[in-house]
């Protein structure tokens, strides 16, 4: 079995289990500028600091690392020297990153700058962008919808999305913090049953119940992963803009 690991500086790394030993290669070392060809000099002193990352759910090779620095680079366990894109997400630091459980393209981002952001990795610029008022911890997408995320600000609140229904606002805010000053930093969503966990800076995990109208896509009958990609592509075709549209 293998797994993938970021430290401080970024240097993704593969850890590998062979018979009773934890083997590590390193995949690639992200630095903040590209030094010029032929130029060793402060190669140490550009190394960018990775914040988090995510691998692509149907292509093994395929993943992508936010930065403290606000950057998003796309990578591949393939090329060790360079990136496959870079894409100037945020004005500040990345704090999460997560492929589209469904479709292939798509993955959303998170920031201290208060914003989340959806993508779809063939463009440099985002599909949506929402600004939630507060440092945003998490983001994740719902399990049963490719439409549906929710994500986790600094003051305590809990923000839920479909983009299907409202492509502007959350479909629902809630204050989930048991202390003032508590910050909710993690978001999950239980992959068999509506249930939402959430976890904070002082250690708590509590577990939400999603209301009914959160959870619509559980009980259709034409839910399948095809229609969910279709009801994405549906949404990007929306907001591209009209000089991509035959890229």
């Amino acid at each position: 079995s293998s797994g993938i690991n970021a430290e401080w500086p970024l240097r993704p790394g593969c850890w590998s289990l062979i018979k009773n030993e934890l083997q590590h290669t390193d995949i690639i070392l992200i630095r903040m500028n590209s030094p010029a060809e032929g130029d060793s000099t402060n190669m140490n002193l550009d190394l960018a600091c990775g914040t988090c990352f995510d691998f692509h759910k149907t292509i093994d090779y395929l993943f992508i690392v936010g930065t403290e620095e606000g950057k998003i680079h796309k990578c591949s366990k393939h090329y060790s020297s360079k990136f496959l894109d870079s894409y100037d997400a945020h004005h500040m630091a990345v704090y999460a990153v997560r492929w589209n459980k469904f479709h292939p393209r798509v993955f959303a981002s998170c920031s201290a700058d208060w914003t989340v952001k959806i993508w779809d990795h063939n463009y440099s610029e985002p599909m949506f962008t929402f600004d939630l008022g507060n440092a945003v911890g998490d983001v994740v997408w719902s399990p049963y919808s490719a439409t549906v995320f929710a994500a986790v600000t600094d003051d305590g609140r809990v923000h839920i999305f479909d983009l299907s229904q409202n492509k502007y606002d959350p479909l629902c805010q809630q204050s989930v913090a048991q202390k003032k000053r508590t910050k909710v930093n993690h978001v999950a969503f239980n992959k068999h049953h509506p249930i939402l966990a959430i976890g904070d800076d002082r250690g708590n995990a509590l577990t939400l119940k999603l209301s009914p109208n959160l959870r619509k896509c559980l009980k259709e009958k034409t839910y399948s992963r095809e229609n969910e990609i279709a009801k994405m592509e549906k949404l990007l075709d929306l907001v591209r803009e009209p000089e991509y549209e035959n890229k």
